[in-house]
Formats: C-alpha cells, sequence, structure tokens
C-alpha cells in the first residue's frame, strides 16, 4: 500500500510518545521500592478501601448506566416529541460542563439541604458526603458515553427482522430480547466499559460531593494526589499501577466477552 509504512512510522511514534513511554515511566517508578515496598505500599487499609470504593461504584454506575443509557438512546432514537432535541443536548452536558462545576452542583443537588437531599434526607436517605454521593457521580459522568455509543447503531440497525418476529406473533418484548439486544450487546459492552474507565480515574466531579473520609468516602485519584503532596511520588505511582492494571484486565475481559459475542450473532 503506497504511503503504509510511513503512516504506520507514525502511528507508531505517536503511539509511544504519547501513551506507551508514560506508561512505562509509571510501571517503572514504584520499583525502587523494591517489591516489599509495593506491596506495603498498595495493601494499606486506607489505600485498599479507597480502590475498593473506585472500582466498585465505577462498575456498578457502569451496569445502571448500561440499563438507562439503552433506554435513553431508544427513546431519542426511535420516537419524536416535543423537548426531544432538549433532552438529546443535555445528555451532552457532562461533556462540556467542568468537572469541578459538576461536583459542586450535584453537592448542593444532594445536601441535606439541598432540592434533592432534603426530601432524601427526610426518607433518612444521606447522599452527599456519602459513598452514595460517588455512586451519583460517576453515574452522571457515565451515561453519555453508553448513549453516545448506542445512537449510531440502534439509527441504522434495520427493522425488517423486528416486523417479521412480529408477524410470527413474538411480543414487542419477545422482539426486543431475541431479535434487537442481540445486535446491540457488543456495542452496549463498548459503552459500559468507556463509562467504566471514565468512572475509575473521575476525580473533578467526585471529589466534592464523596466527603472524603479515610476509608470510606476517599477515592483512588484523591490518594494519588495526597501521595504526591507528600512527595510520595514511588508510592503514588504504585497506586497507579495497580489502577493501571485491574482497569487493563477489566477491558481485555470486556472486549474478549464482546469479541465471542460478536461472533455468535
Amino acid at each position: 500500500m503506497p504511503g503504509f509504512g510511513f503512516s504506520l512510522g507514525v502511528t507508531l511514534f505517536y503511539l509511544s510518545a504519547l501513551v506507551l513511554i508514560p506508561l512505562a515511566a509509571l510501571i517503572i517508578r514504584p520499583w525502587e521500592m523494591g517489591f516489599d515496598g509495593f506491596w506495603a505500599a498498595v495493601t494499606t487499609p486506607r489505600v485498599l478501601a479507597a480502590l475498593k470504593l473506585s472500582f466498585g461504584a465505577a462498575a456498578i454506575a457502569a451496569a445502571i448506566n448500561s440499563v438507562f443509557g439503552l433506554i435513553v438512546a431508544w427513546v431519542l432514537v426511535r420516537y419524536r416529541f416535543p423537548g426531544r432535541k432538549f433532552i438529546d443536548a443535555f445528555v451532552d452536558l457532562p461533556f462540556a460542563l467542568p468537572t469541578a462545576v459538576a461536583g459542586i452542583a450535584l453537592s448542593a443537588l444532594y445536601a441535606p439541604n439541598g432540592w434533592i437531599g432534603a426530601p432524601l434526607a427526610k426518607l433518612g436517605i444521606k447522599v452527599a458526603f456519602t459513598p452514595t454521593g460517588v455512586l451519583v457521580a460517576l453515574i452522571f459522568i457515565g451515561l453519555p458515553f453508553v448513549v453516545r455509543t448506542l445512537e449510531p447503531v440502534l439509527a441504522d440497525l434495520s427493522r425488517d427482522a423486528e416486523e417479521a418476529a412480529a408477524t410470527l406473533g413474538a411480543t414487542r418484548l419477545q422482539s426486543f430480547r431475541r431479535v434487537i439486544l442481540p445486535s446491540l450487546l457488543p456495542t452496549l459492552l463498548t459503552g459500559t466499559a468507556m463509562a467504566f474507565a471514565r468512572g475509575v480515574g473521575e476525580y473533578g466531579s467526585v471529589i466534592f460531593i464523596a466527603g472524603n473520609l479515610p476509608g470510606v468516602s476517599e477515592i483512588a485519584p484523591l490518594m494519588i494526589i495526597i501521595k504526591l503532596q507528600e512527595y510520595d511520588y514511588a508510592g503514588a505511582a504504585a497506586i497507579g499501577v495497580v489502577m493501571l492494571g485491574a482497569s487493563f484486565v477489566f477491558l481485555f475481559a470486556l472486549n474478549a466477552l464482546q469479541a465471542w459475542s460478536a461472533s455468535r450473532r
């Protein structure tokens, strides 16, 4: 192919400069402490609690967004109604809004005296400054990834198979479950993976609503910031390596599941 060698060289150089070399530096830095030092840095109760909250909340938020993101995308593609364009633009708000502004807004809304937090407080439900607040923030920033990933696929999806299923007596639920969902599953998994990856590393929108109580509502990115402020660069890199490794394993498993689902179609 004409120009293939040059294009491949530019691509590899670009990826190496922006992705591979920084990641290699991140992986190499914590080993200056030795394995024992690395293990001690990432297994303290405070760090383990932060990692558990970050990955657990990101996974739950991604699962919730996979359901409601599919519903939102379906409504926006399949129906026409007043205010549709406004809702469609509102979906992109987490993309356009600075993360710190989103965190402040969510904190104000879900605080015990906020518009949403006050009615919930009367029911004994506290959202802001708890792990639940972290989950709310991650749902907010992750929803557009699922919706925008599904929309073009839904728009291009032929309705012939749905009509054929209907003529054979299938209900709308059966048509969706057996005809539409299998076609959407690989794309849905991609959007879910993107929402999860964004949630694991999210900092700005979470830091204000989390409360940042050690061992309770501290997230892993905050622990990295704390280590950096203490000039413990190796310790910060160690936490980063754990997050990188866990995210890679999750994304690899999800991509493998996506490829398996596509091969069975």
